[in-house]
């Protein structure tokens, strides 16, 4: 009997272990995120999401990313502003152009808080692909690829998750390779 016992306190402390391993927020870029944390109290320790970072500072939407949400965030990293034309980011964070920052900015925003399983489920249901309504107004369209997550654009621009279900406080961020674009 007391061998019984501790092989199920063996199995208890295992699966004890398990599950705390599974809900660790995966590092973004190397940085510890915490899920006790907001979104933007995240975003500022990521060291591959500084461009985004001062695009949400330059159009204002620090508050809003800070509220109780949820919201979930496809977030662009430093690279995936790179690819956007010489030029542009320095354009966009202009004060002139602060609405079509918002528009691109909140465009990669969806209400609620979708995490990677919940997507699979909703392409899955969708026969192949799910449709989500930013905050912006516009639509992005969710698919598989293998076993990664594509997200297609109004504009046909696609980026894949590359890093899913780094939850916060207010939601959830997934780290994408593209900056995607409304119409």
């Amino acid at each position: 009997m007391k061998k019984f016992a501790k092989v199920i306190f063996g199995i208890a402390l295992l699966a004890g272990s398990v599950s705390a391993v599974a809900q660790k927020d995966p590092d973004v870029g190397g940085a510890a995120m915490y899920p006790s944390k907001t979104i933007v109290a995240n975003a500022v320790n990521s060291p591959i999401h500084k461009t985004l970072v001062a695009a949400v500072k330059a159009a204002g939407l620090v508050d809003t990313l800070n509220s109780p949400g949820p919201f979930t965030v496809f977030a662009p990293t430093d690279d995936a502003f790179a690819k956007l034309p010489a030029g542009t980011v320095d354009t966009l964070v202009k004060p002139e152009n602060k609405a079509t920052l918002v528009k691109i900015l909140t465009y990669h925003v969806v209400a609620g808080k979708i995490s990677s399983k919940d997507l699979a489920k909703m392409i899955k249901k969708g026969h192949g692909t799910a449709t989500m309504k930013t905050v912006e107004g516009g639509t992005l369209t969710a698919k598989m690829s293998g076993s990664i997550i594509m997200l297609t654009d109004e504009k046909s621009g696609s980026a894949a998750i590359t890093t899913a279900d780094v939850f916060q406080s207010n939601g959830v961020i997934h780290v994408i390779d593209t900056v995607l674009m409304p119409n």
